[in-house]
């Protein structure tokens, strides 16, 4: 119970039910006092017709006429009270006691009670009338009416904030009891996956409220997270397994040039072979720290227009001598005008690293396409050409980190290309997917044109990066 009552559910009822009794009190007082002052009029109204139909009668048919109606007009519960007395004071008819001090205008005059056996008397608001020969004339209403409609009123309105008050307490309650359940099963999770369980959830009923938003929002961080933390255990066993070969190669050579070199030359020749593996190794942790950097802080900060056309334009420009060179052919169909808002420095590197791509794996004679144009969906990139191709199997893994396919074991590289492709992508808001092109290899990168707008959280784009991390 203790815990029920602090709880933000059972405040907020609680507060709703003052605001609600404070509401219901000033709404009944309204009531009552509308109330009363509407019974009062219609008693005046009442008086007063009365008084000027009995004045009426007096003045048609004399006094004899009025002491009859007086003594008619009196009798039954919802008759008024009348008097009527001489200029002397004294006692003519009527209910109401004469009093010599009986002044003409609205009065209140007590009158002994109906009930012979109470011996209370009640209030009688009367209208006082002088008629001709000295007489006066007195017509009222029992004020107890009025008093018994207040009761009721008041009565009503105590009922009613009574049972408010029995149906916000249970129902806070109630409210509550089912909002620490939640609670709870939130709590369980999350003491659940501190133990170290990364696959539990927080359950989800299906109802669609406030809660079931926030389980499956938290659902989604955690799936993140899952993720997050399989592709650092992944990188931390690729890290150690692909530099564990290059740094063997390097003690190699050192201990060789240790063990067997006897001439300057040799111990030249060794230092070489050892400065060319550390430079590897140093291009593979600058590469793992570019990714990072992508995939780390707010970089979209310092986005600006890039003129995407001036972009490709500009790479092929720099690899055409290289390509040439290489017995391949670069062609290049660009769109002119096309602007997208992002990093130019990283579209740049994304676009050479899939020209260099496809230059390092591919034979000579083989033609390397490149491709921007624009169309109702957004923004297309092609980079493809028509060499041997990759299989199906490599396809699916092409943006793993230090991922390098059979045939490319043996050309120069450290599998982390593709991967700062895709962290661009996925930076940018854009997809990007890898298709057998029959024959060749097809990189397409697709930014939407709502982007262009404003870029897309990274939320949104967590599910096209999982589409072409795994299909593509």
């Amino acid at each position: 119970m203790p815990r029920l009552l602090r709880t933000a559910s059972f405040r907020l009822a609680a507060l709703y039910l003052v605001i609600f009794t404070v509401s219901a009190v000033v709404l009944g007082l309204v009531v009552f006092l509308a109330a009363r002052s509407e019974l009062e009029r219609q008693m005046a109204a009442r008086i007063g017709t009365e008084t000027t139909f009995l004045r009426e009668e007096f003045r048609r048919a004399g006094a004899d006429r009025l002491l009859l109606l007086v003594h008619e007009r009196g009798r039954g519960r919802s008759a008024l009270d009348y008097l009527v007395q001489d200029a002397t004071g004294a006692h003519l008819a009527g209910e109401m006691p004469a009093a010599r001090a009986l002044q003409p205008g609205w009065t209140t005059v007590e009158v002994a009670s109906a009930r012979e056996d109470d011996g209370q008397s009640e209030s009688v608001r009367a209208l006082v009338t002088e008629l001709d020969d000295g007489l006066l004339l007195a017509v009222g209403d029992d004020l107890g009416r009025i008093a018994e409609v207040q009761e009721a009123v008041a009565a009503a309105l105590a009922w009613a904030v009574g049972l408010a008050a029995l149906l916000g307490i249970g129902g806070g309650i109630l409210l509550s009891r089912a909002f620490l359940a939640r609670v709870d099963a939130i709590a369980r999770t999350a003491e659940a996956i501190i133990e170290g369980d990364l696959t539990r959830r927080v359950p989800v009923r299906g109802t669609g409220d406030d809660l079931d938003r926030l389980a499956g929002t938290l659902n989604h961080m955690l799936d993140r997270i899952a993720a997050l933390m399989d592709s650092l255990r992944q990188v931390s066993s690729d890290v150690a397994h692909d530099l564990r070969t290059p740094l063997s190669r390097l003690c190699q050579r050192l201990e060789g040039a240790l063990a067997h070199a006897r001439s300057v030359t040799e111990y030249e020749t060794a230092v070489q072979g050892a400065v060319r593996e550390a430079e590897g190794v140093l291009d593979t942790f600058s590469a793992l720290l570019r990714i990072a950097q992508v995939e780390g802080g707010s970089p979209q900060a310092g986005f600006r227009p890039v003129d995407l056309s001036g972009v490709l334009e500009a790479v092929a420009d720099a690899y055409r001598p290289d390509a040439e060179e290489a017995g391949h052919r670069l062609d290049a169909e660009i769109a002119s005008g096309i602007t997208v808002r992002g990093d130019q420095e990283l579209l740049t590197q994304a676009v050479a690293n899939l020209v260099e791509n496809a230059l390092r794996h591919t034979p000579a004679g083989t033609r390397i396409g490149l491709r921007l144009s624009i169309h109702a969906g957004g923004i297309c990139l092609v980079v493809e050409d028509d060499g041997p191709g990759v299989t199906d199997d490599d396809r699916m893994h092409l943006f793993r980190r230090f991922y390098r396919g059979e045939r490319s074991r043996t050309t120069p590289g450290n599998g982390l290309g593709l991967s700062l492709v895709a962290a661009v992508a996925d930076l940018h808001g854009a997809g990007l997917q890898g298709e057998d092109a029959k024959p060749g290899l097809r990189f397409t990168l697709s930014i939407p044109v709502e982007d262009q707008k404003g870029m897309m959280p990274r939320e949104a784009v967590a599910g096209r990066r999982a589409s072409f991390d795994g299909n593509s």
